[in-house]
């Protein structure tokens, strides 16, 4: 049996955990979530990453997996996190070097995208469990996305979107996020309410009690931005032909609302063509069924794609440079 030993880094948290190979699954009462301040310094940050990481038993000389959002470059482990609103501090420093002085003995550090996380820990324990093909989303903040071939990310080619990632499609000339994310929905909400310009709308949770109530500005600004993203997403699953298409993160607790709007818009009959309906006609779509999927991913990856030794660029720096003004 082997203890791997994995992060999740989010936005607003880090999560550590033991994952058991025997059983596949994080170990009980060994996962440790922790608040992370997004727009703290490089130093703050990494501290608290390695400080969630502390809480675990860790075996000495383990392989750590570790599962983040993008931009990065997941091969030399370099932030590349300019304008995007958070981990700013972060960009251009060498974290697998900060990550390896401050985690307990490790061997090395895998890198992996939050969404490919989540993909691989689906395909290996959950809804797209060995798919040979699977889209996999998470819908959050914005919209995350992984396209998976017998388990591995895809990344290229003319099957997948631009770097795999669905927020780098447009819906109507428009970026994704723009028509689908959680300030688009609830922009949506607030606009067919006749609220104030300035006045943001019920958060998602909150917009689907109320569709459920029967309010109809609730109701079409949820129906709305997900018809919008599975007509987006239809082209593309016509050219990749997934087998299931799975859809987490925590919009995904409205999947009663989400499910329905999500499938008229991947087949909708003028969303991208006869072939298209097809496909997604005979695709499975499937909320996930692992809360824990990301960890699970990050696992698998430590243990089936080394990092590699690597020189860092020449902008990259240490932490406490990015922490000088």
């Amino acid at each position: 049996m082997i203890r791997v030993p994995v992060l999740e880094i989010g936005g607003t948290h880090v999560t550590a955990a033991l994952v058991d190979t025997a059983t596949g699954l994080p170990v009980p009462r060994s996962v440790v979530r922790r608040p992370v301040a997004a727009g703290a310094g490089a130093t703050e940050l990494l501290d608290s990453f390695a400080e969630a990481a502390r809480h675990l038993a860790a075996p000495g000389g383990a392989r750590w997996g570790v599962a983040l959002p993008g931009p990065f470059d997941y091969a030399a482990g370099i932030g590349r996190y300019r304008g995007i609103g958070k981990f700013e501090s972060l960009h251009g420093v060498d974290v697998g070097t900060e990550l390896r002085a401050r985690l307990p003995r490790p061997s090395a550090v895998s890198f992996l995208n939050d969404a490919d996380a989540f993909a691989v820990g689906e395909y290996h324990s959950g809804a797209a469990e060995r798919r040979a093909r699977a889209v996999c989303l998470t819908l959050g903040t914005g919209v995350g996305s992984s396209f998976l071939q017998d388990g591995r990310p895809v990344t290229d080619g003319p099957t997948v979107p631009p770097e795999g990632r669905a927020h780098r499609i447009t819906v109507d000339g428009l970026p994704l996020e723009e028509v689908v994310s959680r300030r688009a929905i609830r922009a949506r909400y607030a606009r067919s309410a006749g609220l104030d310009a300035r006045t943001e709308g019920p958060d998602v949770g909150a917009l689907a009690d109320l569709a459920r109530g029967g309010d109809p500005h609730a109701a079409a600004a949820i129906t709305g931005c997900f018809t919008a993203l599975g007509r987006a997403l239809a082209p593309w699953c016509a050219a990749f032909g997934p087998d299931v298409m799975v859809v987490g993160g925590s919009m995904a607790a409205s999947w009663d609302l989400i499910g329905p709007a999500l499938r008229s818009g991947l087949t909708a009959a003028g969303a991208a063509g006869p072939d298209a309906r097809t496909t997604v006609s005979a695709m499975g779509l499937s909320p996930a069924l692992r809360p824990d999927a990301a960890l699970i991913g990050a696992a698998h990856w430590a243990l089936g794609h080394p990092a590699r030794a690597v020189t860092p660029p020449a902008d990259a720096h240490r932490a406490h440079r990015a922490d000088r003004p």
